[in-house]
């Protein structure tokens, strides 16, 4: 008798957790979906406000450059710099057509963007895990470091002639220190009682710094390609400008021959572009290779 009335005294608070149980669950889900239309809306106005600059920029530009404010000569508007455009994607560039100086200049970027990362990765990495090697050649890269690179692209043109080789191995110096130092301190900055921890395990020096290290170090140099990709571009460019037969650098120099202001800035959006395009690529390779890391805060 005492046993039923046991379990008669524990429905009430059965059903009581139950309750609130069922009430906490719709609270969550409240909760979720408040924060979904939060971020929607925090996503709408992102997009809305670098509309509204845009335009508002654009729109300024245009008024200005056509009461007489600011000389069209010299500044351009935005409108003739929509029909320069046009007008090189519709008949071409005194180079050519438009997509082949896009096609060149960007031929250069990527390879001298995929030597200068890969050797900046490697040589980051190994004097990262060597502290001998480090020491040796560290003077040698702050000397190298301390020289304008872009005083290069003279050199290269004059060695290496007007083809591509010249512009490649300016991207190439152009990017190379970029990563290797963002590599180097990548590798530098790892957690060292992980790495105690793998060789306490028995983990070899090549397994430590596969699985430990260069995991570890992959946010620094994922960060410095993001950097590194303008600075490919700019050397592509910066050659081109010095010396070449072809390519967005060739057009900006004719251009600017010329006095066509619409004609430069037409190149420099060209660039703003293809730069754009790059930088979505290495955000999405970024966010394949880096699933592990917790998501940004988003305030």
């Amino acid at each position: 008798m005492s046993t039923h009335t046991e379990f008669v005294n524990l429905a009430p608070a059965a059903d009581a957790v139950r309750t609130r149980a069922e009430t906490l669950r719709v609270s969550l889900e409240e909760a979720e979906a408040q924060a979904q239309r939060q971020l929607r809306h925090r996503a709408r106005m992102v997009v809305f406000w670098r509309l509204a600059i845009l335009f508002g920029t654009l729109g300024g530009w245009q008024l200005a450059a056509s009461l007489g404010w600011i000389d069209p000569f010299f500044y351009s508007k935005p409108s003739l710099i929509v029909g320069q455009i046009y007008d090189w994607s519709l008949h071409g560039t005194s180079q050519g057509p438009l997509w082949l100086q896009v096609a060149v200049t960007l031929e250069e970027t990527l390879i001298g963007f995929f030597i200068g990362g890969t050797a900046g990765i490697i040589c980051g990495i190994l004097l990262g895990r060597n502290a001998f090697l480090a020491d040796i050649f560290s003077i040698y890269i702050k000397i190298a470091n301390s020289v304008p690179r872009v005083v290069l692209g003279s050199i290269f043109v004059i060695a290496l002639g007007l083809g591509i080789a010249s512009k490649v191995a300016l991207a190439v110096v152009m990017v190379f220190f970029v990563v290797f130092g963002n590599a180097f301190e990548g590798v530098r900055e790892a957690d060292r009682y992980m790495i105690a921890n793998a060789q306490i395990l028995g983990a070899s020096p090549r397994q430590v710094t596969t699985q430990v290290v260069i995991p570890s170090a992959m946010s620094w140099i994922l960060a410095s390609l993001h950097v590194s990709f303008g600075f490919a571009l700019v050397g592509a460019v910066v050659g081109e400008f010095l010396g070449a037969r072809v390519g967005i650098g060739l057009l900006i120099a004719t251009a600017q021959g010329a006095f066509n202001a619409s004609g430069v800035f037409a190149a420099m959006i060209v660039l703003a572009v293809v730069a754009l395009m790059a930088e979505y690529l290495i955000t999405w390779i970024e966010g394949r290779l880096l699933k592990w890391r917790p998501a940004q805060f988003q305030g």
